[in-house]
């Protein structure tokens, strides 16, 4: 027994260093973020093909996907009530974990409803939990872009394997791989630092009641939110209805499901040298490019061009110009907002994207059961193109001098 004892203690120690060692280490901000992210795509990438599969109407994955994005938007300011009010960690994680559950009550849906409520419920907390991530990830002691970067990976990842699990296992199968994917994100979470509470509470304090005055009398923020409205609700339903589209043109999912990845993968360039042209670029030139992207991607559908042009047209515009978006949003935001209320004006352009990401799901939705995709791209072509119209009118200073992404 006396020998025992300090193989004991030398395991207790062992283990004792190995989570001290992978408390805030480059190894726990990987498994949250890249797992939190393929988790995302495991459930979200396939929705379309999913519910067709399963007999129902495009109308009614419109239906299942905009309601998501009302939830979304309804629940988000309450997850960043308990956020500011609770440790950050400890809210994120019980998320994360409900969201697993959510998973398991999706798999064994059924009716329409039941699938509403299951989808909704699981989206609601990813993305009412994203902000919370991206904060996270931007107090890290690691670059961004080191850390953003296994979040494209991730997605990639998931969108594959998603694929993957769709043809050589069972399409239920992936809603159980997102439950074994989310605990793996909830383990890498726990052991981040939790010194972004004290981040998170003192942007709150700097809120003040003169914020709505303040955006009121905004003309070009309220402008933009027009256009960011526009551009955020048009692509995401893009993404939605892209993967069903390609099979609707012969694909097999398997085929769909690299195509989808490999284009997430395209946007890892664009994080990885942001440093090198956003700060360089006005904001009105990054906003024009941005939207021609999407143009030209939608025309290419609309007109239903050669097959292998517009696969090339997805990698290259598809998640590249929704990244690119991303950012020109914090540059523009940054540019036209005081400092002490650019966190809740963030917070209002993710409300207007839910809410116009809920309009156009059901509008595409109620297109395609009528008529085609070609049309309905058509009509996305229409409404991006007048966008792109009022970026020509905006009136917005470069932002070239706030050097954001250094």
């Amino acid at each position: 027994m006396e020998k025992e004892m300090p193989i004991k203690l030398n395991k207790q120690g062992v283990l004792t260093q190995l989570l001290n060692r992978f408390k805030n280490s480059y190894l726990s901000y990987f498994l949250m973020y890249n797992f939190y992210y393929l988790s995302w795509a495991l459930f979200s990438s396939f929705i379309s093909v999913y519910l067709l599969d399963k007999g129902f109407r495009p109308s009614d994955v419109s239906l299942v996907v905009s309601t998501s994005f009302l939830a979304s938007m309804i629940f988000q300011p309450l997850i960043g009530v308990l956020s500011d009010k609770y440790s950050l960690k400890l809210v994120n994680a019980i998320l994360f974990a409900l969201a697993g559950l959510g998973g398991i009550y999706f798999v064994n849906a059924k009716s329409l409803i039941e699938l509403i409520i299951g989808y909704s419920f699981v989206l609601t907390l990813i993305n009412g939990t994203n902000p919370i991530m991206e904060r996270i990830a931007t107090t890290s002691p690691y670059p961004y872009g080191r850390i953003r970067i296994w979040g494209t990976i991730g997605y990639a990842l998931g969108s594959q394997l998603a694929g993957f699990i769709y043809d050589f296992v069972s399409p239920s199968a992936i809603f159980i791989t997102f439950v074994l994917t989310m605990v793996i994100s909830i383990i890498g979470l726990l052991g981040t630092s939790a010194h972004t509470e004290k981040v998170e509470k003192a942007e709150t304090e700097n809120q003040s009641q003169g914020f709505f005055k303040a955006i009121l009398t905004n003309k070009k923020y309220l402008y933009y939110l027009l256009i960011s409205a526009i551009f955020f609700g048009v692509t995401n339903m893009g993404h939605t209805f892209t993967p069903a589209y390609f099979q609707s043109m012969g694909l097999n999912i398997s085929t769909v499901s690299l195509i989808v990845s490999l284009a997430v993968i395209c946007e890892a360039p664009i994080v990885l040298f942001s440093y090198k042209f956003m700060d360089k670029i006005a904001n009105k030139i990054l906003l024009m490019i941005a939207f021609c992207m999407v143009i030209g991607l939608y025309s290419i559908y609309a007109f239903q061009l050669w097959l292998p042009l517009q696969i090339i047209a997805t990698f290259i515009v598809k998640h590249p110009a929704g990244m690119l978006f991303i950012m020109i949003n914090l540059k523009v935001v940054n540019t036209l907002v005081d400092a002490k209320y650019q966190i809740t004006a963030l917070a209002l352009v993710q409300t207007c994207r839910n809410l116009s990401s809920v309009i156009f799901q059901n509008i595409g939705g109620q297109i395609l059961n009528v008529t085609s995709y070609q049309n309905m791209f058509l009509c996305a072509l229409g409404v991006i193109l007048i966008g792109f119209v009022m970026t020509l009118l905006f009136k917005v200073p470069a932002g070239n001098d706030q050097e954001l992404f250094h």
